[in-house]
């Protein structure tokens, strides 16, 4: 499988803002963001979690 290039993604775009609409797309990518955000949080929760044990083990 090859990487996305330049007129991949020019053409993804393309067919978001037909299907979704140039007003409903900034909805979309803050919704993103936020489900991002989210779960980079949790994932570092739960890394700390097990930092914590280790240190417990070690002691």
């Amino acid at each position: 499988m090859g990487s996305l290039g330049m007129g991949s993604l020019l053409l993804i775009v393309f067919v978001a803002l037909l299907i979704f609409g140039p007003k409903k797309l900034p909805e979309l990518g803050k919704a993103a963001g936020n489900t991002l955000r989210e779960f980079k949080n949790a994932t570092k929760g739960l890394t700390d979690d097990d930092e914590d044990e280790k240190k417990k083990e070690t002691k």
